[in-house]
């Protein structure tokens, strides 16, 4: 598998978590002390970080940290909106798509040349 697959597949997992540690104690522990919520947050980040690390290292050989940060993003989102409809029982705006359309606008720029390499 390669590593850019690889660290995409580290990256979605790892924003599983990472969506979790920040927005699901909103639902979950909304009635009960922010000590309480924060301690929860910290241990599902754990896992976050342990999937996030690595896709970054090995993400790292093959890409620019601007690259590994615009991937992130464009992850988070993909993630997050599914996660805030779903899961949160968000009402999803058109702000949603002009944030992705504008996130797409930043990976076509900083993954330029290497789609026009050649």
């Amino acid at each position: 598998m390669s590593r850019i697959i690889i660290t995409i597949v580290l990256l979605f997992c790892s924003n599983l978590f990472m969506t979790f540690a920040w927005y699901g104690h909103l639902k979950n522990f909304s009635n009960k002390p922010w000590i309480i919520a924060a301690i929860v947050s910290w241990g599902i980040a754990f896992f976050e970080y342990m999937l996030q690390v690595p896709a970054n290292r090995i993400g790292h050989g093959v890409m620019s940290i601007g690259q590994l940060k615009i991937l992130q993003e464009v992850i988070t989102l993909s993630v997050f909106c599914p996660f805030a409809f779903f899961y949160m029982k968000e009402k999803l705006s058109w702000d949603y798509l002009w944030a992705g359309i504008c996130l797409l606008g930043a990976v076509f720029f900083l993954f330029r040349s290497k789609i026009f390499a050649g």
